[in-house]
């Protein structure tokens, strides 16, 4: 129980802080393209979590305590398991952004929620008894949350229902790895692999300025530091007590703390619509945590 209550503190944080980066992200795009964005962001993780590591490390041998090594294959591989489908799915999710309303971007991104325990079944994993429930009030909380009032479709659409695909594959990809490997480490090699693709792409779609990047460091330095470099490690700690279903459905409160920091940062007005959305998904949330025996036994009585 208490590896788990860890678990849900680490990834409730993450989703905190992944919540109030959407209004980061919105600012940064007013002034340099997408990969520019995410390659510049994933670099400064990349820096933040390297002098954490060394002084980690450093404490660690001074206390006899193991230490995980760089010259692992499992650790690189992991990286790079873990980094191509987080490349994917943040480029995806701001190419989407850019052709598709904030609200139903949010709403579809968090579809990782559904695409998490299908994927699961797939690969043979037992799914809780709790978590298509859970999902499905999830769903129609985001609803509510995101987009009562959207009726088209756009091509930014099927972007971010692939970043929903690709963060389930990243989800499930960490959930391999997570027990096993330093979070922190893995968290900079997958940073890394993002960094590295993303700034490839800059140098064949985008020409950057520096006049914009300086523009835009403090929503960089927030969307790096904190929402790559701090998060993604509190995501891959959580997941370490958690399964990858039930981590999806906590993950999907980033919508939540999205809408509530647009209102407290930006002073946007909460509808009733969306209130009612906020509920669902916080039940959502507590339902997907209630124990397998525990959820039998009130279907049977």
């Amino acid at each position: 129980m208490k590896n788990k209550f860890k678990g849900i503190s680490a990834l409730l944080l993450a989703t905190a802080i992944w919540g109030s980066s959407f209004v980061a992200q919105s600012v940064g795009m007013d002034h340099i393209g997408p990969f520019t964005f995410q390659a510049i962001r994933c670099f400064f993780a990349v820096v933040g979590l390297l002098p954490v590591i060394l002084i980690s490390d450093g404490i660690k041998r001074k206390k006899a305590v193991p230490v995980h090594r760089w010259n692992d294959r499992t650790l690189w591989k992991a990286g790079f398991l873990c980094g191509v489908p987080l490349f994917l799915a943040s480029n995806l999710q701001q190419l989407g952004l850019c052709d598709t309303d904030a609200g139903k971007s949010a709403f579809l991104t968090a579809m990782y929620i559904v695409f998490v325990p299908i994927l699961g079944l797939l690969l043979k994993k037992k799914l809780p008894v709790i978590i298509p429930f859970s999902a499905l009030l999830a769903v129609c909380g985001l609803y509510f949350l995101c987009c009562v009032e959207v009726t088209s479709i756009r091509p930014g659409d099927l972007m971010l229902l692939g970043c929903a695909l690709m963060f389930a594959v990243q989800i499930l990809f960490v959930d391999r790895f997570a027990e096993s490997l330093d979070p922190l480490k893995l968290n900079l090699l997958q940073c890394l692999v993002c960094s590295a693709l993303s700034g490839i792409l800059v140098l064949f779609v985008e020409a950057p300025t520096w006049q914009g990047i300086f523009q835009c460091i403090l929503p960089l330095s927030y969307a790096g530091f904190l929402s790559m470099g701090l998060a993604f490690s509190l995501q891959i700690i959580g997941q370490r007590h958690l399964e990858p279903a039930g981590a999806s459905l906590l993950m999907s409160l980033e919508s939540v703390f999205a809408v509530l920091a647009a209102w407290l940062l930006l002073g946007d007005l909460m509808t009733v619509w969306e209130s009612i959305g906020c509920v669902l998904v916080f039940l959502a949330v507590i339902l997907s945590q209630i124990p397998d025996k525990a959820f039998k036994k009130c279907l049977e009585s």
